[in-house]
């Protein structure tokens, strides 16, 4: 079941022109987000959405915990078993300066040690359609999923450049890479909450074995850094309400 036909570029195709169905989405079909504050944007973009919706799962934090939380989650048969599409969105980090704070980006694929997974093209070319317009455009990347916190802004650059990729996350591959597996179409969403011009706060020590966060080790890492914390809250926050808003334009539509 469809909105409407338009047609876009093909993200998979610079020069090319395709025709693409714009999705609705399905009571079957479910949202991916890291749990505690981007969970929360989410929900807060889907309040006084009428219609069908599709579920919201917080995930952990994390690839290893991630990996447990699909392996072991009652959810992840359901997914295996039905004809559900997977959408992830969440906050990331840029690697490019072509990428600022507050950007929107629609992965095209991800890797991790030289491996790499592609996002389900017809879902990514439906939600091309439905967010890109003149006014607000839609990035296409690379991604780079890692399973450390990338703080450094000169690593962040290097890995950029050395890569060829443009964001990172610490979910992404594991989530393709579990769903490619069974056939189930995916799709990546994201909004830059940091840049590669600054350094954050190291992170590393704030999140658990669980993929859940660690109050008072975040909070020691924030007063180390002040500077770098405070650069990362207002870009956090950004990049908080510009999900929160995607995710009531993607399901008001």
């Amino acid at each position: 079941m469809y909105i409407n036909k338009v047609t876009v570029p093909n993200p998979n195709a610079n020069s090319k022109i395709s025709t693409v169905l714009v999705p609705n989405f399905l009571p079957h079909d479910t949202i991916f987000v890291p749990q505690g504050a981007e969970y929360q944007a989410v929900c807060r973009g889907l309040r006084g959405v009428t219609g069908s919706i599709p579920a919201v799962l917080p995930i952990p934090v994390g690839m290893k915990p991630l990996l447990q939380y699909l392996q072991q989650s009652p959810e992840s048969r359901r997914f295996l078993t039905t004809k559900s599409r997977i959408l992830i969105v969440g906050l990331c980090g840029s690697l490019s300066s072509s990428y600022g704070v507050g950007d929107l980006v629609l992965y095209q694929d991800c890797v991790y040690q030289g491996k790499r997974q592609e996002c389900d093209r017809s879902f990514t070319a439906q939600l091309y359609s439905a967010l890109a317009t003149p006014d607000s455009p839609l990035n296409l990347v690379k991604g780079l999923t890692s399973d450390r916190v990338i703080w450094s802004a000169a690593e962040k650059r290097r890995l950029g450049e050395t890569l060829a990729v443009d964001v990172v996350d610490m979910e992404g591959f594991t989530a393709l890479e579990f769903f490619n597996a069974a056939a189930v179409p995916v799709a990546m969403l994201r909004v830059v909450s940091d840049n590669c011009q600054h350094d954050i706060p190291d992170l590393t020590g704030a999140i658990d074995s669980d993929g859940s966060l660690r109050p008072l080790a975040l909070a020691m890492a924030m007063i180390r850094q002040p500077v770098a914390a405070t650069r990362l809250i207002r870009g956090s926050l950004i990049g908080l309400k510009v999900l929160e808003q995607v995710t009531n334009q993607l399901f008001s539509s």
